[in-house]
């Protein structure tokens, strides 16, 4: 069995150090699920990962698009599954890093959106089955599903009913809609996050804003202006400073405002990570000993 180490946690914390240091112990490569450091225009604003740590260890989906390409989550799906496929075939453990929430979840889970059970539906279908019985159930899944229907249990008429209700709501074949979903993860999943105090994030946070400010966030923002409507753009660090080209803010109110905006992502983060009970967190500003408990951890989970 291959195992994924799953790397989360707020933006600022220190998630890269932490998956590079992960990389370099199993000599493997690092995929990443941060939806904004897919676009190689951005590198400032998104903080991705400098030359010097993108040549640590070998990372995927950094600076693989552009602006201008539409890519969506569950292209990401399909294109990050394919990648592990690829990775796995010659390393037993992989690292994935990022804080986008459900890019990690497309990732480790599927995304698997199914709509919620029509009543009306149900209740023709509930008909159906009484009145003739779960053949007919059958015969309609054979019909418009051929392929789930080679894999369904076919006298659950429960998965009938509902791969049927699903087929009449969407218009697609259930079997196309559930090939991605969690089924099809054939790897163990082990996730790592940092913690820390949030006043120590927040200040981390904030020092990360005024270093971007300082290694040229501005030209960056500047140089991407003209495609301020596209959806990479409508994200924390350049809308703020695109109300200061047009005038409406000041530079040092937009800095401000980029602090703030960013401080409550990492809120949205935190809220989002503390639902999760299978997160094993490692203490902001760990120690060498700290990171060797985790590796010796790490093992026991795999040997599990």
């Amino acid at each position: 069995m291959k195992n994924l180490i799953s790397v989360v946690g707020p933006t600022g914390i220190g998630k890269t150090r932490l998956a590079i240091d992960l990389a370099k112990h199993f000599n493997t490569e690092i995929v990443s699920c941060d939806s904004r450091q897919f676009f190689r225009e951005m590198k400032i604003g998104t903080a991705s990962p400098s030359e010097e740590e993108l040549a640590e260890a070998p990372h995927h989906f950094i600076g693989n698009l552009s602006v201008k390409d539409y890519y969506s989550i569950g292209q990401y799906e399909e294109d990050a599954l394919q990648k592990l496929n690829e990775l796995f075939a010659d390393h037993d453990t992989v690292i994935l890093v990022g804080g986008s929430m459900m890019y990690e979840k497309a990732v480790i889970e599927g995304l698997n959106d199914l709509p919620e059970a029509d009543e009306n539906n149900q209740k023709k279908l509930q008909e159906i089955f009484e009145n003739e019985g779960i053949e007919k159930l059958q015969e309609i899944v054979k019909k418009l599903d051929p392929e789930y229907f080679e894999v369904v249990d076919f006298h659950n008429h429960r998965r009938l009913l509902r791969a049927i209700d699903v087929i009449w709501q969407t218009d697609k074949k259930y079997s196309e809609q559930i090939a991605i979903s969690q089924d099809s993860r054939d790897f163990n999943v082990i996730r790592i996050g940092i913690d820390a105090p949030r006043e120590d994030l927040y200040d981390r946070i904030n020092r990360r804003v005024d270093i971007m400010m300082e290694k040229g966030l501005l030209a960056e923002a500047e140089s991407l202006e003209e495609f301020k409507d596209l959806t990479a753009l409508k994200t924390v660090g350049y809308s703020e400073l695109f109300k200061y080209f047009e005038g409406e803010w000041t530079l040092e109110f937009a800095v401000s405002e980029i602090k703030k905006n960013s401080r409550r992502y990492a809120k949205r983060q935190l809220t989002w990570y503390r639902k999760a009970d299978d997160i094993h967190y490692l203490n902001l500003g760990y120690s060498q000993k700290d990171f060797e408990d985790l590796l010796e951890w790490i093992s026991e989970e795999f040997q599990k």
